[in-house]
């Protein structure tokens, strides 16, 4: 397992510093917190498959997604159920690190990731000493949390068809100009992420081909994008992207 034991194949020693600093929503702690968190860090690249850390392990390390993505899955037994796709700039379950305690999901490469990692231990410490970097991880959890509340709007609010047909066109919409798309995970997950099964999740696909999108095994084809948009209209309060933005020191 990836926290369990470092790779020397695949741990590079290189400029973490460069790294914290590409980091906007860090921009407010102090250098020399950066420096002396650069110091103790790495930057590594890891594959699609790799699996970074299991369910119910305690962290080792804080980790940054720096470019690349990352699926978080709910594991029982044998089954794997998608729970959400991290995308850079954003750190790995900051409250499992801060609070030392047991990873809730397993974490594994969606596409090919750079990860910044820094000793989880060192990082307590200077997110006590350091109001700029205890700030900055204030907005991350609750950045991330809005995301999983819009999430548990979506599901409660949409029907099954305007869920997959909300995530479709946000998938397509990421990618403008390109007529066919690779769906980012198999369709089981998609349904799992969208809070329903994988029965329903197909008899959802077929309507979408009458407002502008078609799936055709794991491909996305886009047909119609202005009517995909007024199908499935896109709204702020579910659909909104949320930067990470730290309160500025001293207010």
């Amino acid at each position: 397992m990836f926290e369990s034991g470092l790779s020397p194949a695949i741990a590079l020693a290189a400029n973490a510093l460069e790294a914290l600093c590409s980091i906007d929503w860090l921009a407010g702690v102090a250098p020399p917190t950066l420096e002396k968190l650069a110091g103790q860090a790495m930057v590594i690249r890891m594959p699609r498959g790799a699996q970074i850390f299991e369910q119910a392990e305690v962290p080792t390390f804080a980790q940054f997604l720096l470019a690349g993505s990352i699926e978080l899955l709910a594991v029982r037994g044998q089954e794997e159920t998608l729970i959400e796709i991290v995308r850079p700039a954003d750190m790995l379950l900051p409250a499992a690190v801060v609070g030392k305690l047991p990873y809730l999901v397993r974490a594994r490469v969606c596409d090919d990731a750079t990860l910044l990692l820094v000793p989880a231990e060192a990082f307590r410490a200077a997110v006590a000493a350091d109001l700029g970097l205890c700030l900055a991880m204030l907005a991350c959890q609750a950045t991330q949390f809005r995301r999983q509340m819009k999430l548990a709007k979506a599901i409660r609010l949409r029907s099954a068809e305007e869920r997959v047909g909300s995530f479709m066109l946000a998938l397509a919409e990421s990618l403008p100009g390109h007529r066919e798309i690779r769906l980012p995970v198999e369709k089981r997950q998609i349904a799992a992420r969208l809070g329903m099964n994988r029965e329903t999740l197909s008899r959802a696909l077929p309507s979408l081909a009458e407002h502008g999108l078609t799936i055709v095994g794991d491909r996305l084809r886009v047909d119609d994008l202005a009517a995909a948009r007024a199908a499935f209209p896109f709204d702020p309060l579910i659909d909104g992207r949320d930067e990470i933005r730290p309160l500025p020191l001293g207010d």
